[in-house]
């Protein structure tokens, strides 16, 4: 009884002390100047993160807004308010008419021919006569480019550059998205990309590349924050979650936005779920 006595003393004496500090996270090695060509590397600290309703409040400088719409849509917003829409369609659209709108070609889903004629840039990811699209805009304080890359028919055959991975470089970070991805990345192709910051990934593991290629690709591409896209169904996601959450870490927002910034990626590799229909 005593013994007892003694360690739920011991315990509610920890309790009252709070849980103890936690070790900071150190530095990572500085990135090799070539992982620097076409967008910034990593940063050292996390903080997380910040999720927020979608609500059009005033970014700082330094931050960019994720809000992820549905599908493969997310309306990405710059400090300026510069509203993009991903792969842009008739079926899934951000509540408000955005500025730049991207497409790829894999099926109706990720495009439209019709798309609202106030938008001001309508970025088409593929190219026509076998061709590859080149985009290199810049507007405001956004500036999008791409890097084509294959889709398969129909048929079974290869649609040549019919998808583009569109980067989006907006207050020091570079945001990639990858589409209608069919195929692990060349490494041409990954040094057109260059090093990313945050990747908005598709996860469904058949219309798409598998689950293994792709996991290779988010290997390849280093980026410290990854956010799945294209996925259908509960099942699907967690398929894809099981599959990644021994190698990253792995968090669900409630929010479908975040708030983004170089201070407030995550020193570790990190999955972030946002919440769409």
């Amino acid at each position: 009884m005593r013994r007892l006595r003694a360690t739920a003393c011991i315990l509610w004496t920890l309790a009252a002390a709070g849980p103890p500090a936690l070790a900071q996270p150190t530095a990572p090695p500085a990135d090799k100047p070539e992982m620097r060509m076409n967008c910034p590397g990593l940063v050292a600290a996390r903080l997380g993160p910040m999720p927020v309703a979608f609500d059009g409040a005033k970014l700082a400088p330094d931050q960019v807004r994720l809000t992820y719409v549905g599908h493969a849509t997310f309306l990405i917003e710059s400090p300026q308010l510069v509203r993009i829409a991903t792969d842009y369609n008739d079926y899934v659209r951000p509540r408000v008419v955005p500025d730049i709108v991207t497409m790829n070609h894999a099926h109706i889903t990720h495009y439209t021919d019709h798309p609202d004629p106030a938008i001001k840039y309508v970025l088409r990811g593929w190219g026509e006569a076998g061709k590859p699209a080149r985009i290199d805009l810049t507007y405001g304080d956004v500036r999008v480019r791409n890097v084509a890359t294959n889709i398969r028919t129909f048929d079974g055959g290869t649609e040549r550059y019919g998808n583009s991975i569109f980067i989006f470089e907006i207050a020091g970070l570079c945001i990639a998205h990858l589409g209608h991805l069919h195929h692990t990345l060349t490494q041409s192709q990954l040094d057109e990309v260059g090093r990313v910051d945050v990747v908005m990934v598709p996860v469904d593991g058949s219309y798409t590349l598998d689950l293994d290629g792709m996991v290779d690709v988010l290997h390849a591409l280093k980026a410290p924050l990854m956010i799945p896209m294209h996925f259908f169904s509960a099942y699907t996601l967690d398929r894809f979650l099981n599959r990644v959450r021994q190698e990253w870490d792995v968090e669900r927002a409630e929010e479908p936005s975040v708030v983004v910034s170089k201070t407030s990626l995550p020193s570790r590799p990190t999955v972030l779920v946002l919440p769409g229909r």
